[in-house]
């Protein structure tokens, strides 16, 4: 009974447009039993992709409304679901492996939990960045955009910020499951930003640290100071996220440099970078301590590879002699992300081939 209900919750999971691989090993039931008891996998399969009351969804479903309402928050808690608090209201969805579940289970994480993933991880990525669109786009390093140059909304970071009430950073989960494997980077592990266009949304957040405006600016500064790549849903309105990545923990970025997936298939990035061989002086510092996904290579001086460049602009912001500029790709190349996330849903749902319309 116990399994049958897993195998049904994978079966949901992958139904979704992000995907839920089935492996020979059965390593993603394993994961599922680390994270949900039976009934609660059983209450994930009722759920859809968009907000409901706990009243909503005992209508809906059947369900017994006598202690609905705590399980979801419960389940809430525990990074099974997605909860929303506005007032005294409470609403509740479903969430896909990733973006979603993985992500949410960081105070929860273990040695186990970080082994199942890292078994996981390279089948899962396989077919996730098999379709398009992309999970994520690059928000490069602000100033380094010259002015004939503008950026889009979407593509710039301030954007997000300014437009964002509330503000919350957490622990990277890549980086910490990292550390629980005995490879730790080094680099901050306090990361990972949450934005939030209400104020107050944060205040009773059971992880993480409320963060002012200036404060969200300063730790997106220092993550540039650590070559951290700036990251967030590949979509051009309702940004809730920006991840501050490093190649060598990053599930995203790991993809490029370890299971071999062109860039392009992984990110959607807006801009390339471009070196200046007459200024450049052969120093190495954007090849050696800066660039995250092995985009730099040495010649007679350095060049760019094109095919793996993620426009982020972390190259550029530490080359002694300037000889590093960030260049848009231009309208004709430009893959314009869709407009929020219920279409990049939609397109990656088409593009899998996969009906979710009961997830809906």
């Amino acid at each position: 009974m116990n399994d049958t209900m897993y195998e049904t919750l994978a079966n949901v999971l992958d139904t979704l447009p992000n995907g839920f691989p089935r492996t020979e090993s059965a390593v993603e039931i394993k994961l599922l039993k680390k994270i949900f008891t039976p009934e609660q996998a059983e209450l994930f399969c009722d759920m859809r992709l968009t907000f409901e009351t706990a009243e909503e969804i005992a209508e809906r479903t059947g369900r017994s409304l006598e202690g609905l309402e705590e399980m979801l928050i419960s389940m809430g808690e525990d990074g099974q679901l997605f909860p929303l608090k506005l007032g005294e209201t409470r609403f509740f969805k479903m969430l896909p492996w990733v973006f979603g579940i993985y992500e949410f289970q960081l105070h929860r994480i273990d040695r186990e939990f970080a082994e199942l993933v890292e078994e996981y991880g390279p089948v899962f990525a396989r077919q996730f960045f098999d379709h398009r669109p992309q999970l994520m786009q690059v928000l490069p390093i602000e100033e380094k955009i010259v002015a004939e140059q503008e950026a889009l909304p979407y593509e710039k970071v301030s954007t997000l910020i300014e437009h964002g009430q509330s503000f919350l950073v957490n622990e990277c989960i890549c980086k910490k499951e990292q550390i629980l494997l005995g490879n730790p980077c080094g680099r901050s592990l306090e990361v990972c930003l949450a934005i939030a266009p209400v104020p107050g949304v944060f205040d009773e957040a059971s992880t993480g640290r409320v963060l002012s405006r200036d404060e969200a600016y300063e730790l997106l500064k220092k993550a540039e100071d650590e070559a951290l790549v700036h990251m967030t849903s590949n979509i051009q309105n309702g940004h809730v996220y920006i991840c501050n990545c490093c190649g060598c923990c990053c599930g995203v970025l790991r993809s490029i440099n370890e299971y071999g997936i062109p860039a392009s298939d992984v990110i959607n990035a807006h801009y390339f970078a471009e070196i200046d061989p007459d200024l450049c002086t052969g120093c190495g510092i954007c090849a050696d301590e800066r660039c995250q996904v092995g985009a730099i290579e040495e010649d007679d001086v350095y060049r760019i590879v094109k095919d793996r460049c993620i426009g982020c602009g972390l190259c550029i912001s530490t080359c002694p002699v300037e000889a590093i500029r960030l260049v848009h790709k231009g309208n004709e190349k430009l893959e314009e992300p869709p407009l929020t996330e219920d279409a990049w849903f939609e397109e990656k749902g088409r593009q899998r081939g996969v009906d979710f319309t009961d997830y809906k």
